[in-house]
């Protein structure tokens, strides 16, 4: 059976051979993925060492034991027995491709396909030619001001055509390729009559060969000089070579470079992946004409797992930015994502060259956002959220989103980011102190004594811990640290009962849940199997109020998430089960009662154990005077969530009430020590 031309070639662009072969062996830990370099002992000989090499960015395998060599096909065959259609028909199933049917023609197109391979080759020269030509002067003057330099001109082929109708077609013809053969490749055109004789198709215009992964010229690009001449790009129609959707220019070099710069740079044009190569980033790609299409997504994810996409910082380039995140969406999953670097407004990549070099692009590039950045701000920025109706439409929007994620493990994921941002959102609007997100940064408190602007709560919790001099009883202390306390079984005890107590409230009466959902989102849960249960839950109520759950509970729609029946799991714990206000068919006063009271204890916990736990971490004599204040308010707060008072019984805090009550007796002393030296000096 024939293959039609350029099955292989997409056959191996959508199956990652790393995926095929760790089918075989076992990575070994040396490997790297970011970088698609994998090492691994050799299948086809005993070996303990890694001597197998495999380089998935270019599909290609070597062992330096056996010297074992091949791609895909190769290893198919060589370790499951298999003839070179049956591999190649296994492939094509992982890859989601249909084998073409039986084709007695396909051998002849092949040949029509060297030969106009062969022209479009022949074509490069002309143009290359031609731009060392006299009337080529006012193209050498546009790449010259561009910063174009000799090297990168012959790096890239850039040519030029010649301001006549059939300069191209005499020259070629003159070689003995036919006419018909030079409108097939795209070369030349016909009049839209269709009589007559056909003409060049670019002229006046400055050339840029368009390679395919293997290196063979498809297709051109060519700019236009004359400032009325219309249009200024243009690129060759669709030809058996060539094919928009699944073409990008500078593919082969970059493919290459990305193995050494762990990703790739998407731009939206050939000049823009130039400027960036001569600039030292080797790893630009582009599109051709099009916006980025689902075949090109997954050429850019076979060079890399998280492609960074180059957007003009207008509105146009965002808009474009938010196409692509609706495309993306339903095919993204571990080791295939997206990241995104705005431009200034009205500036291209070249223009940030020109202006800041190589330094000033690495560091936008630094600053690359998540897919998720760009999707939240187009549904939030500038939204009116002073109504649940409007915040119920926001929730919607969101879950129509996070729905199209077709990987479970990653929906998740974004469903607790979502969860997070939302809370922060929800706080800002009401004029309530935001809650602070992982990973943001904080003001360090001034040195000076002082509390922090906004009084000693507005302090860093990072600045406490940067301080420095962190163990009980103050510096050189050594009774150990107060962290290392609060790490104690009573206190993990303690977090699992209560913990357990808010989830099976909850999911016997999920209204309830719903009242506090925004709290339960919030609340610090110390077991990690519990914070689980409570994330399936959180995302279980988004499903409830959208109305997509059908007739499941929401206790059934988190058993069947985490694949285990979480009432029985929550059940277990005596203290617990005894609580009736907790269980299914109890009084729904009472139990908004119950669960709303353990909400609170557990925000009390959690503020006072933070505030311990980093006084501990961070006293000095800058922050002494302000950390003793801090620690009294939070105290009240337990005082008020139901705690007895520090001097009462602390038998039912255990560990925890004990660390509370040390810490703030040596921050006290510390205090008294603090302003005695004051006084003497």
């Amino acid at each position: 059976m024939s293959l039609p031309p350029g099955f292989i070639d997409e056959l191996r662009d959508r199956v990652s051979l790393a995926a095929v072969v760790g089918r075989k062996v076992s990575w070994d830990r040396k490997s790297n993925a970011a970088r698609g370099d994998y090492w691994s002992p050799c299948p086809f000989h005993q070996e303990k060492s890694a001597s197998f090499h495999v380089d998935d960015a270019k599909g290609y395998y070597y062992c330096f034991g056996c010297h074992a060599k091949g791609d895909a096909i190769t290893f198919l065959r060589e370790t499951e027995n298999l003839g070179f259609m049956e591999a190649v028909e296994h492939l094509a199933g992982i890859a989601g491709m249909p084998m073409p049917a039986r084709d007695p023609g396909a051998a002849v197109r092949a040949e029509k396909r060297d030969a106009l391979v062969e022209a479009m080759e022949a074509a490069v020269q002309f143009y290359r030619m031609n731009l060392n030509g006299a009337r080529a002067i006012e193209a050498r003057s546009y790449l010259e001001r561009r910063g174009l330099t000799a090297e990168t001109q012959a790096r890239f082929e850039i040519g030029y055509a010649p301001d006549s109708r059939t300069a191209l077609i005499e020259h070629l013809t003159g070689k003995g390729f036919a006419r018909e053969k030079l409108v097939e490749a795209g070369l030349a055109g016909l009049p839209r009559d269709g009589g007559g004789a056909p003409y060049d198709r670019f002229r006046g215009r400055i050339i840029f060969p368009i390679r395919d992964a293997q290196g063979r010229a498809i297709a051109f690009g060519a700019r236009a000089l004359s400032p009325g001449q219309e249009p200024k790009y243009l690129n060759s129609p669709e030809t058996p070579l060539f094919d928009k959707g699944r073409s990008l220019y500078n593919i082969a070099p970059a493919r290459a470079a990305a193995r050494e710069a762990g990703t790739i740079l998407v731009v939206e044009g050939y000049m823009d992946a130039i400027a960036l190569a001569q600039a030292g980033f080797a790893n630009a790609v582009a599109p051709l004409g099009t916006a980025i299409t689902e075949a090109q997504l997954q050429i850019f994810w076979r060079m890399a797992p998280e492609p960074l996409v180059m957007l003009d910082g207008d509105a146009a380039g965002l808009r474009a930015g938010q196409r692509l995140i609706d495309l993306a969406l339903p095919l993204l999953g571990a080791g295939r994502s997206l990241r995104f670097v705005i431009l200034p407004a009205g500036q291209d990549p070249d223009d940030v060259l020109r202006d800041g070099g190589a330094r000033a692009m690495a560091a936008l590039i630094e600053t690359s956002r998540p897919l998720l950045d760009l999707l939240w701000t187009r549904e939030t920025e500038g939204a009116v959220l002073d109504s649940p109706e409007r915040r119920a439409a926001l929730d919607s929007r969101l879950r129509a989103h996070l729905d199209r994620i077709a990987d479970p493990g990653l929906r998740a994921h974004y469903e607790a980011e979502i969860r997070e941002r939302r809370a922060e959102l929800f706080a800002r609007r009401r004029g309530e102190t935001a809650p602070r997100r992982r990973g943001a940064r904080r003001d360090v408190p001034p040195r000076n004594g002082a509390a922090p602007a906004g009084g000693p709560v507005a302090s860093t919790r990072a600045s406490l811990l940067a301080q420095g001099i962190a163990s009980r009883g103050g510096p050189g202390g050594g009774q150990g640290s107060a962290q290392g306390l609060a790490q104690g079984e009573g206190t993990i005890a303690e977090a699992r009962v209560r913990e357990t107590a808010i989830l099976l409230g909850c999911l016997n009466h999920p209204e309830i849940a719903l009242a506090h959902e925004e709290r339960l989102g919030l609340a610090e849960f110390h077991c990690a199997d519990l914070a689980e249960i409570r994330d399936a839950l959180l995302s279980a109520l988004l499903t409830l109020l959208n109305g997509a759950s059908g007739t499941d509970s929401v206790a059934a729609l988190v058993s069947r998430r985490l694949g285990r029946d979480v009432l029985s799991d929550l059940d277990c714990l005596g203290q617990v089960r005894a609580n009736p206000y907790l269980r299914a068919g109890a009084d729904p006063e009472k139990a908004a009662l119950a669960i709303e009271e353990e909400l609170t204890r557990q925000a009390a916990l959690a503020g006072w154990r933070v505030e311990t736990r980093e006084a501990a971490a961070g006293l000095s004599r800058e922050t002494v005077d302000w950390i003793g204040p801090r620690l009294r308010r939070a105290a009240e707060a337990a005082h008020e969530a139901g705690m007895k008072p520090l001097a009462g019984d602390q038998t039912d805090l255990g560990l925890e009430r004990e660390e509370f009550a040390s810490t703030l007796a040596s921050v006290e002393a510390q205090q008294r020590a603090h302003r005695n030296r004051k006084r003497k000096s």
